[in-house]
């Protein structure tokens, strides 16, 4: 029987190299048990879902996305290499998608009005009022920012600064070279430095490194 308490703390922990459990739940979802896809959608579920929100700064069309994301994920899984993080590739999927959905979009304006939704965090401890406040402001304003990014230079930010990837994880998920991914993140920092002054741009990187 699997265990949905065991798959919500595997999830920060399954970043460079397959888990043993994990495979158990693609074989077993290949071979039929939607039990085990289902343990797979719980313990990524978050980490797709916040990848999405960040690229397409949209509380409900983030949910779309996560939720094509799986839906694709599920349809491909027997090209799954198993040889490769399965999170890695989750997230290529998710943010590919999310980038599809930024250019088809073209000019239409996104909308930064929501503030990071509570649910996507993995912590219990609920934070103070005036925190809260102050999370939602910084949420707001580094989201502002990420929305004027190329959409691939926006997810090669995201994945570096949210889920603190290595060049070869973030070249892995966007199906790239570490040097196009260096080169991404640094045009990004270019951009994001043409619209703020020095300390500002400063103090955003040292923000976005925290969060």
């Amino acid at each position: 029987m699997h265990s949905a308490a065991a798959g919500y703390t595997l999830e920060n922990r399954l970043v460079s190299a397959p888990d043993p459990t994990v495979l158990e739940w693609v074989t077993s979802t290949l071979e039929g048990d939607q039990d085990a896809f289902a343990e797979i959608v719980y313990t990524f579920q978050d980490a797709v879902y916040n990848l999405c929100y960040r690229m397409l700064g949209d509380s409900g069309e983030a949910e779309d996305a996560a939720q094509e994301a799986f839906l694709r994920a599920y349809s491909n899984l027997q090209r799954y290499d198993t040889s490769r993080s399965f999170k890695t590739w989750l997230l290529s999927i998710a943010s590919n998608h999310c980038i599809d959905r930024l250019r088809r979009r073209r000019m239409t304006f996104l909308s930064i009005d929501e503030p990071l939704p509570s649910s996507i965090h993995l912590s219990s401890d609920e934070p103070e009022p005036e925190e809260s406040t102050l999370r939602n402001e910084r949420s707001e304003m580094i989201q502002s920012l990420l929305d004027e990014l190329n959409p691939d230079y926006r997810a090669a930010v995201i994945l570096r600064y949210w889920y603190d990837y290595s060049y070869a994880e973030i070249a892995d998920v966007m199906d790239t070279t570490e040097s196009a991914v260096k080169s991404r993140l640094f045009r990004a920092r270019q951009s994001l430095a043409q619209k703020l002054d020095p300390q500002q741009h400063a103090g955003l990187l040292t923000l976005l490194e925290s969060m």
